[in-house]
């Protein structure tokens, strides 16, 4: 299917086979280990890379392939990957193009997991992160050394909302010959297009908005044929494969992508604005808000709407962000997002777990931060919830 149609178009269709007399409109799950072939001239052929045929998923599938065509329309790449999870994704393709001796340059506010393998699991490979803040883009320049390979973002950042400009950043690791990537789960292909915007690769956890039902684990990378090239040959290595089920519950979950993010945008609007004047919150972090120092690179960068995303600080720390979303009664206390139900969690618990005070503190998050994923329930009946939790 060509680019030229719409994001809605493309979410229904790109990728879907459906030619034949009996051909089914769902792309079906092909739970296959391997493939036969007609004859050893074909799988020469095969391995010359001269033929599309399939011969052992972890190579590549029919239903993971139906993904990966619809994503890479979907974010305006020439190709694209599925994988096991986010972080699978995440350490396929850092360890693609960064190696023993290597430097990634990263902004401070991304997930949890990625700066724990950032800090903790690739410094025993020899490869350092030097982290800097979202805000001080400038700042990168000081970090650059000849063994800076990878400038890695997340934006809007998990979970305090921060944005980072996205074309200062391509310029910068242009400048210095790095790959740009990008974590963009936070604001789907819907919202936000990173690759236009001149990264190399975006990253989505499609356990989160693109499956969208809190029912699979998975991950994504976008980008051009030559990157996503090297970045598959690694995942033939390191096996970190999406699962044919998974890229079939995936493909369901894309197909409605455009009317859930719209409605989500919409309620987390009118919800931040709710929570900004509500007097138990001394912070509320919404790109949407006028108030956030973010806004105006918001309006510049997504697409007309700010995310299904909200972070708040609550008056009274730890014990009473855990009182309120003990009180909660339709928004439910899991640590996921992206999903048709609403969701708290407390980053001090979960993603940001063993994050010392300081480290806290750089990012933006205290003791009584809670982060909401809004989902799809009517948002007065949300705001109700919110308001005879926080009493």
């Amino acid at each position: 299917m060509k680019n030229q149609h719409s994001l809605s178009t493309l979410a229904v269709h790109a990728g879907e086979e459906r030619r034949g007399k009996f051909a089914p409109v769902a792309t079906p799950i092909v739970q296959s280990s391997t493939f036969v072939f007609p004859s050893s001239r074909e799988v020469q052929r095969f391995s010359e890379g001269k033929s599309k045929a399939f011969m052992y998923t972890r190579y590549g599938n029919p239903t993971l392939q139906a993904a990966e065509v619809k994503m890479a329309a979907l974010e305006g790449g020439e190709a694209a990957l599925v994988a096991a999870s986010g972080m699978a994704a995440i350490s396929t393709a850092v360890l693609s193009f960064v190696h023993s001796g290597d430097e990634i340059i990263s902004s401070r506010n991304i997930y949890g997991g990625t700066f724990h393998l950032f800090s903790h699991v690739l410094p025993d490979f020899n490869i350092r992160t030097n982290f800097f803040s979202g805000d001080e883009l400038d700042s990168v320049e000081r970090l650059v050394t000849p063994r800076s390979r990878l400038l890695y973002i997340e934006t809007p950042a998990n979970p305090v909302m921060q944005i980072i400009d996205l074309r200062r950043a391509a310029h910068v690791a242009r400048r210095h010959r790095m790959l740009l990537m990008v974590d963009s789960t936070f604001a789907t292909p819907i919202l936000e297009r990173p690759l236009e915007l001149g990264a190399d690769v975006v990253m989505h956890s499609v356990t989160k908005y693109l499956g969208g039902h809190s029912d699979i684990i998975g991950g994504v990378l976008v980008g051009n044929k030559k990157v996503i090239g090297k970045i598959r040959e690694m995942m033939k290595r390191l096996g970190g494969i999406m699962d044919p089920a998974a890229a079939f519950l995936l493909l369901r979950g894309l197909k409605t992508l455009p009317v859930r993010v719209e409605r989500q945008c919409d309620s987390a609007m009118k919800i931040a604005r709710w929570m900004e004047k509500h007097p138990r919150f001394s912070k509320v972090h919404y790109p949407g808000l006028k108030s956030s120092p973010y806004h105006a690179l918001a309006k510049k960068q997504m697409h007309g709407r700010f995310g299904g995303m909200i972070a708040a600080d609550l008056r009274g720390g730890r014990p009473a962000a855990m009182r309120f979303a003990d009180r909660l009664r339709i928004i439910q206390n899991a640590a996921s997002l992206g999903g048709v139900e609403s969701l708290i969690s407390l980053p001090v618990l979960t993603s940001h777990w063993g994050f010392s005070p300081e480290q806290l503190r750089s990012v933006g998050i205290t003791e009584g931060t809670v982060r909401l994923s809004i989902g799809l329930e009517d948002a007065r009946d949300l705001i109700e919830d919110i308001e005879q939790a926080a009493g």
